[in-house]
């Protein structure tokens, strides 16, 4: 289990479901027990916030890696905007003053109870419960209590971290902890450029080659910081079809092709996210696979090209649509991954946080 999450650097873990059926997809007979075990009574793996604002699962050693690399960088934007949306409202004179008390008293309520929902936090620091509108006018506009944000900083910071998550392993409403009781010592302390090293090191290991579009969008980091960071490494220029890629030294020798393989992965899948270029496995695709911002839906794999999509309909049953011709005997395969999904899920009901055009049509 840990070894399939370290192989792809962390599993993405912004929509809940996707890190369970993404291990599911590669560890031989995965039940969801196996995760919940690393995650919340091993502890071998963590789920933080990391790449891009994006939440991830993580071996917990990579943890520090991964916080002093990308997520600290994050802090000054997250903080600054908050103390904006609670000046901008009127929720209190001195946002940042207000911000910094009521963040300790949560702190504080926090490390009483060793672990807790927002609900729970809110019971002991009301102003918790206080609300921001967001997006006035637009379409997808709202309100969201001030804990979703606070919490939300919290984490970013370091601080605290998710833990397990009221409902099932679909469910995205986690409990907090206290990040240094949670995990024994806390995130350890890595230098910057020591971070940046490793975590390229991982990537490439994993994604390589790829190219700085691939490396800046995957990691966030700036072009300054990439190509600092891949000259430190010593990576080696390869040419990508008149792209520049780059590879780990030590990983320039030609590979043997695999068996053929078929995969069914769900949305925000690690592989399927792991490049910003991405024609030469996704072809034209991306308009029907991808939604406007960039997040992937679920999607049928064959020998290392996506080939298609699918979907859970209301009834359970897992519905398909090859967007490429394949051969009789891949067809058959993934015909027969499709009703091993289908088994496996049951009674689960999975809907893809960040829809599709071809996930809504499909699960129509």
């Amino acid at each position: 289990m840990d070894r399939a999450v370290e192989a792809l650097v962390g599993a993405h873990s912004s929509d809940p479901s996707s890190v369970f059926l993404s291990a599911r997809a590669r560890v031989e007979g995965f039940e969801p027990g196996l995760l919940e075990e690393a995650l919340y009574e091993r502890r071998s793996l963590v789920r933080l916030l990391g790449m891009r604002r994006t939440l991830f699962v993580v071996p917990t050693e990579l943890g520090g890696v991964m916080n002093e690399a990308c997520t600290k960088a994050l802090v000054p934007g997250q903080r600054k905007r908050l103390i904006a949306m609670l000046g901008e409202q009127g929720v209190a004179e001195d946002p940042s003053r207000w911000l910094d008390r009521v963040s300790t008293r949560t702190l504080v309520a926090l490390e009483s109870r060793g672990e807790a929902s927002a609900r729970e936090l809110t019971a002991e620091v009301p102003e918790l419960a206080t609300k921001l509108s967001f997006g006035e006018g637009r379409t997808w506009g709202g309100s969201v209590g001030v804990s979703t944000r606070v919490l939300f900083l919290l984490a970013t910071e370091g601080r605290i971290v998710r833990v397990r998550p009221a409902g099932s392993w679909t469910s995205g409403q986690y409990r907090w902890a206290p990040t240094d009781r949670w995990l024994e010592g806390g995130l350890p302390d890595v230098p910057r450029d020591e971070a940046c090293a490793e975590l390229l090191r991982r990537w490439l290991r994993a994604f390589g080659p790829a190219t700085t579009t691939d490396l800046r969008w995957w990691t966030g980091w700036t072009a300054k910081l990439a190509a600092a960071t891949l000259a430190a490494i010593g990576a080696v220029e390869v040419e990508l079809e008149g792209r520049t890629g780059w590879v780990l030294p030590d990983d320039l020798e030609p590979v043997t092709a695999p068996d053929p393989w078929i995969a069914l992965l769900p949305s925000l899948d690690a592989t399927v996210m792991g490049w910003k270029e991405r024609d030469w496995y996704l072809g034209d695709h991306a308009g029907t696979l991808f939604d406007r911002n960039g997040n992937a839906g679920p999607t049928i794999w064959a020998d290392g090209r996506v080939v298609g999509g699918w979907a859970q309909g209301a009834g359970g049953e897992i519905v398909t649509r090859l967007l490429e011709p394949v051969g009789d005997d891949v067809a058959a395969s993934i015909d027969a991954e499709r009703e091993r999904l289908e088994r496996w899920l049951g009674d689960v009901r999975v809907t893809p946080r960040f829809r599709t055009p071809l996930d809504r049509e499909l699960s129509a």
